[in-house]
């Protein structure tokens, strides 16, 4: 494992039992996450971000879902070999998660300041007194006013906003080294998202916690993180600097991810989109899984499946035929503009 590495996942492959047979979800994805970075891991609905975020928390519902090959490294040690009781260890206080939707997450029927305690409770030995002034923190360290207040209400009480900031303190509640967010500004309006992305860097840069940011969204990856991995079908199509991808994409794929977003300086008539869909788990066609929706594809992409190949000295990888060819006649061929 790299030194300057947290968290690492190699290989990783998760399915899920349906129709008498277990059905791939996530299929041998590998990347690391370095200390103190921000990661984004970016596809469409179905691609395999949550399922991957899932299995690094060790929250794959078992039955029906199971991790079938790899591991997953943090600090060295391999998290899918711990039992449950392990893993209340780690969980919440090494690596922590924010969810998609707080009010789905936070219990209606106890105030913020029962559960931000009751999260400080289960990995810390502070008294009473001493677990009201860290929660008291907490609210104050993610921008809520008037803290001491806000304890004392209910999740209905509060804005989407609000309720999103008090799953960050939570989140944030035992200084974890990890923190996964999941789309989670996707409920909020543009206004607070650039808050709540704002506070996220703010808590990257302060607290030098490492953030793996799930999204679909290229423009919050292109504001706050420094790597990027995009997903498709359950595989990793890309990966490499953020900057790198977005000013020159290698894979079709993240071409038209890049191409689908609005640009309000453009005058198109109508905005692109991909073609076709995200193939349904347990119908991967044979070959390259995006072959049946690229405009590049050719023979090969319908036969064989390609690995990733290297594309620059920074770990830019793009799993794609293209660049094989550019190695087989001497030069990289790029995508056709």
């Amino acid at each position: 494992m790299d030194s300057q590495s947290i968290l690492q996942i190699n290989d990783l492959k998760v399915s899920f039992y349906s129709g008498e047979r277990y059905i791939p979800a996530v299929d041998g994805i590998t990347f690391e996450l370095k200390d103190g970075e921000i990661l984004g891991i970016v596809g469409e609905s179905g691609s395999g971000k949550s399922v991957t975020s899932l299995a690094a928390m060790g929250l794959i519902p078992s039955p029906p879902g199971k991790v079938e090959e790899g591991c997953i490294l943090f600090e060295g040690k391999d998290l899918t070999t711990l039992r449950e009781k392990e893993w209340r260890k780690v969980r919440g206080n090494q690596i922590s998660m924010i969810f998609q939707e707080p009010m789905t997450s936070l219990n209606p029927l106890f105030t913020i300041g029962n559960q931000l305690a009751e999260a400080i409770a289960l990995h810390t030995k502070q008294s009473k007194a001493e677990g009201v002034k860290r929660c008291t923190e907490l609210l104050r360290l993610v921008g809520i006013p008037r803290a001491e207040g806000i304890l004392q209400e209910y999740p209905h009480q509060l804005s989407g906003g609000m309720r999103q900031r008090v799953m960050i303190a939570m989140a944030m509640a035992c200084n974890p080294r990890v923190l996964i967010a999941d789309e989670p500004t996707t409920a909020l309006d543009v206004t607070i998202q650039a808050q709540i992305l704002s506070l996220m860097k703010d808590l990257n840069r302060k607290t030098h916690t490492s953030i793996i940011l799930i999204t679909h969204d290229l423009g919050i990856v292109a504001e706050i993180c420094d790597r990027v991995i995009v997903m498709y079908a359950g595989q990793i199509v890309e990966q490499g600097d953020v900057r790198t991808i977005l000013k020159t994409p290698k894979h079709p794929y993240t071409e038209g991810l890049l191409r689908s977003v609005p640009d309000l300086r453009g005058k198109r008539e109508r905005l692109y989109s991909i073609p076709g869909n995200v193939p349904a788990p347990g119908s991967i066609p044979k070959g390259c899984r995006f072959a049946p929706r690229c405009d590049s594809a050719f023979g090969k992409c319908h036969e064989a499946a390609p690995p990733i190949y290297k594309t620059g000295s920074d770990g830019h990888g793009v799993r794609c035929f293209l660049h094989k060819v550019g190695e087989e006649s001497g030069e990289h061929v790029g995508l056709p503009s």
